[in-house]
């Protein structure tokens, strides 16, 4: 019996260490934050100044605006001056910022705290193995998805309101990355032990490195689960779009939807020129692979809000919403903050929105009332589960200790992972 144990261990620990390196770059999704610019601006409002007789009655004014010295008065009497909220003149230039303000929450008269910057991705990753072998199971908790259970996307009319299922709507769907805990490619046995316990409608990938989509769709086969694709390089589009076609043999009915770059404009990566400019690119290159479904770009509440065009040029507005980044919303009320944004955008512009990120971390620091934790993963949870019951994706499957973390991520980077750590590495790292 022992040597049975012992044999079975070593095959685990084999099958978790075949993914090694050899020099295969990838390009995935970070735990990214909204980057928020707060500009003061500082204009010089005008006097006026009221000359009046001896017996203080007006007799006539002047404007004055900024360091202007004010004209010497024709009375010898000290004239009463008070600012006024009239319209500059037509040659007054003060300095301002061109930065598009930013709106508040919908259901909040604050101002969201801007989120930490984008960090850096692995900086390699291997090619997969070939590895049919499955890797150990797992016994870390999980959070209650507690999600409806509404069928795949729908045939209907598109809505210009986050509920409902809309046209492009579904039940239950979550993020996933298919990256070892020191950021190397997962065999397909591995991506299939880490998919065997989750029952989602809809996985939402980042890239086209590791064979990605071609190993979710092999695992996640009689499930019935689709795959809300994603292209992370908008400059290498042709590549990204044949990599896909090659994964899944030019047949695209498991896709639900191609997702083009994630919050480039957000942090400052690329303009909203650029990411409507390779939206189009992107739909040339779909159509001509055989894929002709939906097509969007995904970015923060706050670049969205602010560069509505985005969500425009897209076939639904994508939104990554993270109440815990807000810093001003409790765990309990995160569903609240998260559908107010999902409304607010799609009522500007006029057609559905889907939440593609939300969640919240179980370690790290807090971020003003925001404190992650485990119990507050799950208040966090059951509340967005309750306002939006379709039409948002969970973040993330499992814990990502591959990532960089920062204080500027509030030590939370690894921690957002709703079934805690991945089977092949459930200790971490």
């Amino acid at each position: 019996m022992k040597t049975g144990l012992f044999s079975i261990a070593a095959i685990a620990l084999l099958q978790c260490a075949a993914a090694q390196p050899r020099g295969f770059k990838h390009r995935h999704h970070r735990r990214q934050a909204v980057v928020t610019d707060y500009n003061t601006v500082t204009v010089e409002a005008e006097e006026v100044i009221v000359y009046v007789d001896e017996h203080d009655h007006p007799m006539s004014t002047t404007t004055v605006w900024g360091n202007q010295a004010a004209p010497t008065p024709s009375s010898t009497h000290t004239p009463t001056t008070f600012a006024t909220t009239t319209s500059p003149p037509a040659n007054y230039q003060p300095q301002q910022s061109t930065t598009t303000p930013v709106a508040p929450p919908p259901s909040s008269t604050s101002v969201p705290a801007p989120y930490p910057p984008q960090q850096a991705s692995p900086s390699s990753a291997p090619a997969p193995s070939s590895s049919t072998s499955v890797a150990p199971a797992s016994s870390s908790s999980s959070v209650t998805s507690g999600q409806s259970s509404s069928s795949g996307p729908g045939t209907g009319s598109s809505s210009s309101s986050s509920s409902g299922s809309g046209q492009y709507g579904f039940g239950k769907a979550i993020t996933y990355s298919p990256y070892t805990d020191n950021g190397f490619c997962k065999t397909q046995a591995q991506v299939s032990q880490d998919l065997e316990p989750l029952d989602y409608d809809v996985i939402r990938l980042y890239g086209t490195d590791c064979n990605q989509t071609k190993f979710v769709l092999e695992a996640t086969k009689g499930k019935n689960t689709k795959v809300f694709a994603g292209i992370f390089d908008i400059h290498q589009i042709p590549l990204e779009v044949s990599q896909l076609s090659s994964d899944l043999n030019g047949d695209w009915t498991q896709i639900h939807t191609v997702g083009v770059g994630n919050e480039l404009v957000n942090d400052k990566k690329a303009s909203v020129g650029d990411v409507v400019g390779a939206i189009g690119q992107a739909r040339t290159a779909l159509s001509g692979a055989g894929y002709h479904g939906a097509i969007v770009t995904v970015d923060t509440y706050v670049a969205m809000n602010a560069s509505i065009e985005l969500c425009k040029n897209s076939d639904y507005c994508a939104v990554n919403c993270h109440a815990f980044f807000d810093g001003n919303t409790l765990p309990e009320h995160a569903g609240t903050f998260v559908k107010g944004w999902a409304d607010t955008i799609s009522k500007s512009a006029g057609k559905q929105t889907i939440i593609t990120e939300t969640g919240w971390p179980t370690q790290g620091q807090p971020n003003g009332i925001a404190l992650p934790s485990k119990d507050d993963q799950q208040k966090a949870v059951d509340s967005i589960n309750a306002a939006l019951p379709s039409n948002k994706i969970l973040f993330n499957a499992y814990n990502d200790f591959w990532k960089n973390d920062t204080q500027y991520t509030f030590e939370a980077e690894h921690y957002w992972g709703i079934m805690g750590n991945a089977p092949c590495q459930p200790n971490g790292k």
